[in-house]
């Protein structure tokens, strides 16, 4: 299984409960970063679903995506460029556990490190939309998705323009409070929800397990791709992931950090989290 990786590892309740709360702007203004065209209110609305999983509302809006002209990056996460979210969505609070898996996969637990509340690992982008679609029967009219990759660095960013949620950070001198990752993880996952979480009260955005999106990976697509509500490229054979994990570096839980691999490779520091998509946009 671990001999399979294709890609660099350098990045190395029963009840629906409805809290409100003042959504962000969406308007188009001639900014220059993403302090400006968002001034975000600590997380949105929030949902809870027949399996304990807590959503938080994420408003529509635009924001710059991908790294900044002075943040050490690759050539993959550049240029950076403007882009818009059309529609709310609701997004993960935390990364997807174990028990949650279970309780949709009939007690089926690959996690190589045994806890139910800790992510659940060990799971392939294939993987995951088979717990997708059995999550979608489970809820019976309930949709649910991985976000884009769009989606999950405009909910991993909160609104902010620098490399990490609360800042650039180069040395990585607070980074081991938002993230577990190499120098304080222990060489191992953590419970979700053990550090603290971004403005918009997303946790483990950065580090603890890298994250599958739904994109398909193309080096070149944000030369390319549309403003609008960009999903990747059509084709391709490799998906991206987000956020680094437990393993990596502080270059690698950046928030305009992108990894790519085989949609059937799985690892010890893979997982995810889900949107549960909003229908009718008005709610």
């Amino acid at each position: 299984m671990f001999d399979t990786k294709e890609s660099s590892r350098g990045f190395c309740s029963f009840q629906l409960l409805i809290i409100p709360s003042l959504l962000l702007s969406s308007a188009l203004c001639p900014a220059t970063d993403n302090s400006a065209l968002a001034s975000p209110d600590r997380g949105g609305e929030t949902s809870i679903n027949s399996i304990g999983m807590e959503f938080i509302r994420v408003p529509a809006g635009t924001f710059f995506m991908g790294a900044g002209e002075d943040e050490e990056g690759s050539s993959k996460e550049k240029p950076r460029h403007r882009v818009s979210i059309s529609h709310p969505f609701y997004l993960g609070r935390y990364e997807v556990t174990q028990e949650q898996w279970m309780a949709v996969m009939g007690g089926v637990n690959p996690s190589n490190f045994l806890s139910l509340d800790r992510p659940v690992d060990e799971v392939s982008w294939n993987d995951i939309q088979l717990f997708i679609e059995r999550l979608n029967k489970k809820e019976q009219g309930q949709l649910y998705r991985l976000p884009t990759e769009a989606e999950w660095e405009y909910a991993a960013r909160a609104g902010s323009d620098t490399a990490y949620a609360y800042g650039d950070d180069p040395e990585g001198v607070q980074l081991g409070q938002y993230a577990w990752y190499e120098l304080n993880s222990g060489k191992q996952s953590h419970p979700v929800g053990s550090l603290r979480p971004n403005g918009w009260g997303f946790y483990d955005m950065h580090g603890n397990v890298t994250e599958w999106v739904q994109d398909r990976y193309d080096k070149d697509y944000y030369s390319k791709g549309p403003e609008e509500n960009p999903k990747g490229p059509a084709t391709g054979r490799k998906r991206v992931v987000r956020g680094g994990s437990w393993i990596n570096q502080a270059y690698s839980c950046r928030s305009a950090f992108r990894g790519y691999y085989s949609p059937d490779y799985t690892d010890s520091d893979f997982g995810f989290r889900i949107v549960r998509i909003i229908e009718d946009a008005s709610r």
